[in-house]
């Protein structure tokens, strides 16, 4: 497939309720925050892991939508996969040697093979040890911080369960103390790029891979769901087409024109009805919008 020919920003509403959208480990694993405002953060990684994890659910058996980042299976393992389909002396520096464009059939053949490279890019450390120019590819899309429209309040649940965890305490008490951490409502808000010049240059990432990317956004929680996650859900997307492409408007200006507002009266939000989300008309020359849920 030929690689994207416009550029693309993007802004991705997402909801939690009753749940913990992305634990700190250097918190006790509560809910991240802003400390200077109060506002809840989750990580561009926590949201490309979604991504990821719904394109492998629903991919996994196609060769050309492999997961590179993916639980239980080592980087090497993979890059080592794209040396022995090629043909490649396992000792890099040799190989590079013999042919000097070993470079571009590496990084071609992963970029091929594997979604998330042709997405996000990838370091894949096997290469950047053998001394070759491919082990780092800078991908076309990328993603900020969420962060939510108002400030958040955690919440530690306290919870009793009976589950014992030594014979000597399970003689002496039927149940013992655990916490949990929760955000009662949050709607958060990420901003997120396509660039179709990377995608030209780099990847190779197309229409189809664009299509799959805006079906991973919409669904991304949807095969996620725990108990200490509560109830989160997308709540929309909304894409902005530039013309060209290397883009007919600085993204910011795109992303200010997308306001989230409590409705009048709301003084504590509880659910996504409480706000209102609009995009202030007219865009800039060249730019359509087109929203999704």
């Amino acid at each position: 497939m030929a690689a994207i020919k416009n550029r693309y920003d993007f802004v991705i509403l997402f909801d939690v309720e009753n749940g913990n959208p992305n634990g700190d480990p250097d918190a006790g694993n509560m809910p991240r925050v802003d400390p200077e405002t109060g506002f809840g953060l989750v990580t561009d990684v926590c949201l490309k892991r979604k991504i990821r994890n719904y394109v492998q659910t629903v991919k996994e058996a196609d060769p050309f939508y492999q997961i590179y980042i993916r639980e239980g299976t080592p980087l090497n393992t993979s890059d080592n996969a794209a040396i022995e389909a090629l043909g490649i002396d396992p000792d890099l520096k040799k190989a590079k040697q013999k042919d000097p464009g070993i470079d571009e059939k590496l990084r071609g053949w992963m970029c091929e093979h594997y979604y998330d490279i042709r997405t996000f890019g990838a370091v894949m450390t096997t290469f950047v040890k053998g001394a070759l120019n491919c082990g780092q590819v800078r991908g076309p899309v990328q993603l900020g911080f969420a962060r939510s429209v108002d400030p958040i309040v955690p919440q530690e649940v306290t919870i009793t369960r009976v589950a014992i965890t030594t014979e000597a305490d399970a003689a002496n008490k039927k149940t013992e103390m655990g916490n949990k951490h929760i955000v009662p409502y949050g709607l958060y808000r990420a901003e997120g790029y396509v660039s179709a010049n990377l995608a030209r240059k780099t990847t190779g990432f197309s229409t189809d891979d664009l299509e799959l990317l805006w079906m991973a956004i919409l669904n991304m929680f949807e095969n996620d769901h725990s108990a200490a996650r509560g109830k989160m859900a997308v709540r929309e997307l909304i894409i902005f087409k530039h013309d060209s492409e290397l883009g007919c408007a600085p993204s910011y200006k795109l992303f200010e024109a997308v306001h989230v507002a409590r409705k009048e009266g709301v003084e504590i939000p509880r659910r996504y009805q409480d706000y209102t989300v609009t995009v202030s008309e007219p865009l800039p020359e060249g730019v359509h919008c087109e929203r999704r849920s």
